[in-house]
C-alpha cells in the first residue's frame, strides 16, 4: 500500500521551498504522496522557544558559513538554477500562509503553493506585501481577490492556529518537518533517511 509522508510546512523556509523541488523524484522513486500541512513557522519557534538559524547560530563561528556550504551543495546536486535567496528575508508569512489554508479549502492547495514558492524563492518577491501578493496570485492564474479576502475568514485564521499547535504537539520545532506515521525526521538534510524508511 502506498504510504503518505505529512510534510509540515510555510513559504518562509528556505530549507522548505529545495524540499519541495526534489519531493517529485522521491514520489516517483517510492510510490509515496506528499501531504502539505500548512503551519506557521513563527507561532511554531514561538510556542517550542525556537529562533531561526540566523539568530540562533549568528555568534557561532562558522556555522552559517558551513549552512550556506551546504545549502549551495544541494542546489548544485539537484540542479535548482531558479533558487535565490529572497533579498526580503525574513518575510512575515501570514498572509500567504492563510491564502494556503483558504487554497487548500478551495481544492487550489498545490497550484497555490506552486505560484507562492516560486515568488518567494525565485523571483525574490516582497511577499508579505498585499499587494505584491495579489499581483503574483493573479499572475499565477489563481483567484487573487477571492484568496485574500478569505484569509480575513475566521475559519481560515482558527485552521492555521490549530494545525500549528497540532503540529508542536506531534514534536515539531522547526520546518522543514516530515512524518511517516509517527516516525519524524527535520531538515532537507534528512530525506535520503526519509526514503529509506519508505521503502523499508
Amino acid at each position: 500500500m502506498a504510504k503518505t509522508v505529512d510534510f509540515i510546512f510555510d513559504f518562509g523556509s528556505p530549507n522548505g521551498y529545495l524540499c519541495h523541488k526534489v519531493i517529485p523524484e522521491i514520489e516517483a522513486r517510492t510510490g509515496a504522496t506528499f501531504n502539505y500541512v500548512p503551519a506557521l513557522l513563527g507561532g511554531i519557534h514561538k510556542l517550542t522557544n525556537n529562533q531561526p538559524p540566523m539568530i540562533a547560530f549568528g555568534e557561532v563561528k562558522g556555522k552559517l558559513a558551513y549552512e550556506q556550504l551546504e545549502t549551495a551543495r544541494f542546489v548544485t546536486r539537484h540542479k535548482l538554477d531558479a533558487y535565490r535567496f529572497n533579498p526580503h528575508f525574513p518575510v512575515i508569512t501570514l498572509l500567504i500562509m492563510r491564502g494556503l489554508i483558504a487554497a487548500e479549502m478551495d481544492g487550489q492547495k498545490m497550484p497555490y503553493i506552486e505560484v507562492v514558492l516560486k515568488a518567494m524563492w525565485e523571483d525574490g518577491l516582497k511577499m508579505d506585501d498585499p499587494d505584491v501578493v495579489a499581483k503574483a496570485l493573479a499572475d499565477g492564474g489563481l483567484n487573487a481577490e477571492r484568496l485574500i479576502g478569505r484569509t480575513q475568514e475566521k475559519d481560515v485564521k482558527q485552521k492555521l492556529i490549530d494545525n500549528t499547535s497540532e503540529t508542536v504537539a506531534r514534536g515539531v520545532f522547526g520546518i522543514p518537518t516530515f512524518f511517516l506515521g509517527d516516525e519524524m525526521f527535520f531538515g532537507k538534510e534528512r530525506l535520503s533517511q526519509l526514503e529509506e524508511a519508505i521503502v523499508g
